[in-house]
């Protein structure tokens, strides 16, 4: 196909633009990684409530330490009289990324999802199943470092994933793949580009 002397070749207007090139391999992405993340931060919580009920094990010196805590709170063990607020948004960013989700055709954003999906996850279900009663319980937290909160898989999966979200926006990256340069028309014949 070719276009008039001067006329370009791609759409104009960005709402006259094909839509995204769909790829089924980014749901299966998102639903396998946020499994996995889910399982395996459930699968440490069970492992540290078992191994670690004795006391703390030094994994390198006084760098890292396994020890065992529950947390009411946020880091930093913040808001610990809120433990309902904390669940009550934790369900929301559940849905939330689940409703993202309908739109992913990116793999960079279906592993960022369900990194997400996985850490937030495992954290609702600790509020929501554990001691002292449903919606108000405990996050079970067993990764030491000096200085720093107590914290879990989830944890490290929720800021892993912070980091990868900020990634795909400063490449460009939208949740269907295309890129903020796509979608800007090309200059009109004539103008400089």
């Amino acid at each position: 196909m070719q276009a008039a002397r001067g006329a370009s070749l791609k759409p104009s207007d960005p709402a006259d633009a094909p839509p995204a090139r769909r790829r089924p391999g980014a749901r299966l992405v998102f639903a396998g990684v946020a499994l996995l993340a889910y399982a395996l931060d459930l699968g440490t919580k069970q492992w540290a409530l078992s191994a670690l009920a004795d006391g703390d094990v030094p994994v390198l010196g006084d760098w890292f330490t396994l020890h065992l805590t529950f947390n009411p709170g946020a880091a930093f063990s913040t808001g610990t009289d809120f433990t309902i607020v904390f669940t009550c948004l934790a369900m929301v960013a559940v849905v939330v990324v689940l409703w993202l989700s309908r739109r992913l055709a990116s793999t960079g954003w279906a592993l960022a999802l369900g990194i997400l999906l996985g850490g937030v996850g495992g954290n609702l279900t600790d509020r929501i199943v554990r001691p002292p009663e449903p919606f108000h319980g405990h996050v079970v937290d067993f990764l030491m470092l000096p200085s720093w909160p107590v914290f879990n898989v989830a944890d490290v999966c929720i800021n892993v994933a912070a980091g990868l979200i900020i990634l795909q926006t400063f490449r460009g990256i939208a949740l269907d793949g295309t890129r903020e340069s796509d979608a800007e028309p090309d200059p009109q014949p004539g103008s400089r580009a």
